[in-house]
């Protein structure tokens, strides 16, 4: 195709060459830079791909997309443009055939809920028979491959690439999930979402390389709601307006306020053998009553959001309480079916705020006793030690602290760290180096009525050493710890 092919939706200043030049490829990783492509000179947090014009352009890129002039030879064609994270999803789009248009594209923006609300819909949809691609945190799906994801919000050249995977293996829709640094760095650029979901803001990613302040923090996810068509917001957010303020598409609210759209009412929470969950009637758009096997307010939320969405593929209110009765989001307070005399869960609380939230909601069900296992990352602040050491040792019955991903560090120093924060509150407590052996000594002194959670792994299946990653799937290690029994 013609370069110009690629510049259709920017605006551009030819520096030199051809605008008419022939491309075969388009790139951003000097590494992959070949006769008859274009390079997109990209400014990253490490490195400024400016820096890389004249190696791309002797290794045989015909082209350079750049935010202000380089040297190079002049029968290399040199594009300037305002933006040039802008430019590539742009011409990422166009690249790979606009596959968005070609799909009902659903992108979830907030600071939890993100990947749970995603499976749900996913879920939902996949049950009504529409064949449902899925971008997020965890994975990418499509259709049956499932590969493991990076960032939260790929690149915009990866996700334009995967839609029109999507779209080659018979997807109709594709959810994601759209986090505020996508947002601020046009990974979702170049074409415009046909539903735009907020679910709820919290402090969060504040600091070097994120974002500067809460105000930016919440512009970056209000962008959202000025390119999608249908926008649909939780109502019960405090920063709801500050999220709609100059937003260009239609809105749909939900929540627990009397004046949202979808609303929910007489909520129950409910306990089963083994399991937890929690139950509400539908009003408002919709009136049925729904159930859901995960616990907690916030469940209530995702599945909220889940249903807002795919009320507009008119999927049916029988497919929608069978798929939320149903669904289960690896690592996202996941249960694991053991025993009906305890619960037993994973879930990938790693930080403070997240460990309170999840603790504090496991203690309106009233276990018997409330068991927390977790550990911390090596290489990373002793605060966050000392904080969850603390909130574990006020919220739960029992801590049990053990190792993570040590990295660099001694597992065992890292273990003293979170004893600290434990030691300022007065919950019992127990320090077991091996994860292993850790959930061992749960499951085996596990009371009737316990509700026993492992937090801070969830998805993940490895445990980094040393520079170096060893598998480890609690799943397979309490299945190893059955079966030795």
């Amino acid at each position: 195709m013609k370069l110009i092919d690629l510049l259709k939706e920017l605006s551009f200043e030819v520096l030199q060459g051809d605008k008419e030049t022939q491309i075969e490829e388009l790139i951003y990783d000097s590494r992959k830079a070949k006769t008859g492509s274009v390079f997109v000179c990209v400014s990253g947090a490490v490195r400024d791909g400016h820096d890389f014009a004249k190696e791309v352009t002797d290794n045989g890129v015909s082209a350079l997309i750049v935010e202000r002039p380089v040297t190079v030879p002049e029968h290399v064609t040199v594009i300037q443009v305002e933006n040039t994270r802008l430019a590539l999803a742009c011409m990422a789009a166009a690249f790979f055939g606009h596959p968005a248009g070609k799909l009902k594209t659903i992108g979830i923006t907030g600071t939890k809920g993100k990947t749970t609300s995603t499976y749900m819909v996913r879920s939902i949809l996949e049950k009504s028979g529409i064949k449902t691609g899925l971008i997020g945190t965890i994975e990418t799906i499509i259709g049956d491959e499932h590969i493991p994801a990076c960032n939260t919000t790929p690149e915009s050249y990866i996700v334009q690439e995967t839609f029109k995977k999507m779209v080659d293996a018979g997807c109709q829709a594709v959810v994601m999930e759209v986090s505020s640094q996508g947002l601020m760095l046009h990974r979702v650029g170049g074409f415009v979402f046909d539903y735009g979901i907020f679910t709820n803001l919290e402090p969060d990613h504040i600091g070097p390389n994120e974002h500067e302040s809460m105000e930016d923090y919440i512009h970056c996810k209000s962008l959202l709601f000025k390119q999608c068509k249908q926008g649909i917001l939780n109502k019960d957010s405090e920063y709801y307006e500050q999220i709609i303020k100059g937003h260009t598409c239609t809105i749909e609210t939900y929540g627990f306020a009397k004046d949202a759209s979808l609303r929910a009412e007489n909520v129950e929470l409910f306990k089963a053998p083994g399991n937890l969950g929690v139950s509400y009637d539908v009003k408002g758009l919709m009136d049925f009553h729904a159930t859901v096997d995960v616990p907690g307010k916030f469940s209530v939320y995702n599945s909220l959001t889940a249903i807002a969405i795919c009320r507009h593929f008119n999927v049916d209110i029988e497919t929608i309480q069978k798929a939320l009765s149903e669904v289960q989001v690896k690592g996202r307070i996941e249960m694991i079916p053991v025993s009906d005399k305890y619960t037993l869960m994973i879930d990938y609380a790693h930080n403070a705020m997240s460990l309170e939230s999840l603790l504090l909601t496991l203690r309106e069900y009233k276990p018997k006793r409330l068991v927390c296992l977790f550990g911390c990352g090596g290489n990373r602040s002793k605060l966050r030690r000392y904080e969850m050491g603390e909130i574990s040792s006020k919220l739960a019955d029992f801590t049990v602290v053990t190792s993570d991903n040590p990295r660099d560090e001694d597992p065992q120093s890292i273990l003293d760290d979170i004893v600290t924060g434990v030691k300022k509150a007065d919950g019992e407590y127990i320090t077991i180096i091996d994860r292993k052996d850790a959930i061992k000594y749960c499951m085996e002194h596990a009371n009737e009525g316990d509700v026993i959670v492992l937090a801070g792994k969830g998805h993940e299946d490895y445990q980094e050493i040393k520079g170096k990653k060893y598998h480890m799937d609690e799943r397979e290690l309490i299945q190893e710890i059955l079966e030795n029994r």
